[in-house]
């Protein structure tokens, strides 16, 4: 055993390059595991500077000066946010608190709903398990209700927060655009010499996570607005809330998807009950989500995330659980970051039966 153990430490870290970089991302993931909550602002305006970093880059390249090209895109984003802002999130706040006030409503009618399967299908449907499933749910969904309410009462009073970071994360941002290189010439000082490896992987990341920052804003903006149209179109109620969450729901994988589901189909549910339209905003949603993911996703990804959707969904699970929310959004990069490690690291001594073999013979 202690031969084996010693021919694999050999193996993955003989080479320098490579024990100079488990040492660089272990710092980062200790960092980011124990200061994650204080390093949020700075990853938020790390993932808008990969999103605005195009638009500079294109400016650039008209030979504008990165100064004046940065400070023009970051206004005009600015802007956009501000349309959005005074635009839908008036709305979506006021329906935010109206479908929190008739949730309870909600809850009983489908409850009312549930404890008449019984009596309509008595063959397939057993009425005490079905009571005790039912109140179960009622308990779980009345706590979702609890958490949602303080987490929007808590919002209001960070809104102190809010206003600090809405100045700071801008001027990051800015900084971050405009003196790129030279911040990234900064940071040589603090990497080693051997960092061939974090080169190439670095290389690699930086390309996939622009792609993948921008594609998911793509994303977004088309699944949220496409489900706005069609839930207005049908009459839905929340229409502006419910599509919000839709378009949010594409950053957690898998989950986010099936996650949004239970409110729209609640929504719809109390607002027409079984019924043909309650048939259509399911099919239109099924619609939608199937369209994302067999069309929209791969024409903006393409092979920018190639991730087999198993280790989509343990990423999601394993940083969800050292993270929180923020290690949800960010478990495909993460998990993108672990394969640009894994395809880099190199694979030396790989026949070392001879030596053994020649030891032995002497």
């Amino acid at each position: 055993m202690h031969r084996v153990l010693t021919r694999w430490y050999e193996r993955m870290f003989s080479d320098t390059n490579a024990v100079v970089m488990l040492l660089v991302l272990s710092v980062a993931a200790a960092s980011l595991y124990f200061f994650g909550n204080l390093m949020a602002p700075v990853i938020v305006a790390l993932v808008l500077a990969y999103l605005l970093d195009w638009p500079v880059s294109y400016l650039v390249k008209l030979h504008i000066k990165r100064s004046i090209a940065t400070t023009l895109v970051l206004l005009l984003f600015i802007a956009l946010v501000l349309v959005f802002s005074f635009a839908m999130l008036p709305t979506v706040w006021a329906q935010g608190v109206n479908l929190l006030s008739e949730y309870p409503a909600m809850l009983g009618s489908f409850q009312v709903w549930l404890g008449s399967l019984p009596e309509q299908y008595p063959e397939y449907i057993d009425g005490a398990l079905l009571d005790s499933i039912v109140g179960n749910m009622r308990g779980k969904l009345l706590a979702v209700g609890e958490q949602l309410l303080q987490a929007s009462i808590s919002s209001i009073l960070n809104l102190a927060t809010l206003a600090v970071y809405s100045v700071l994360v801008p001027l990051m941002v800015y900084f971050m655009l405009a003196d790129r290189d030279k911040l990234l010439a900064g940071l040589d000082r603090f990497i080693p010499d051997e960092r061939l490896l974090i080169q190439k992987v670095w290389r690699e990341m930086n390309a996939q996570i622009a792609n993948y920052v921008r594609g998911k804003a793509m994303e977004i903006l088309i699944v949220g607005g496409v489900s706005y149209l069609v839930f207005v179109l049908m009459g839905l109620r929340y229409s502006a809330l419910l599509s919000l969450l839709v378009g949010v729901s594409v950053l957690i994988p898998f989950v986010g998807a099936f996650a949004v589901t239970l409110p729209v189909a609640m929504v719809g549910l109390f607002q027409w009950g079984i019924s043909p339209q309650f048939g259509y905003l399911i099919l239109a949603y099924m619609v939608i989500q199937i369209l994302d993911g067999n069309l929209l996703v791969p024409l903006l990804f393409s092979e920018a995330v190639n991730l087999h959707p198993l280790y989509i969904i343990v990423a999601v699970l394993v940083f969800g659980g050292l993270w929180g929310i923020l290690g949800v959004f960010f478990a495909i990069p993460l998990a993108t970051l672990i394969k640009a490690v894994l395809n880099a690291w190199p694979r030396q001594m790989e026949s070392t039966d001879e030596p053994v073999a020649e030891a032995t013979e002497e």
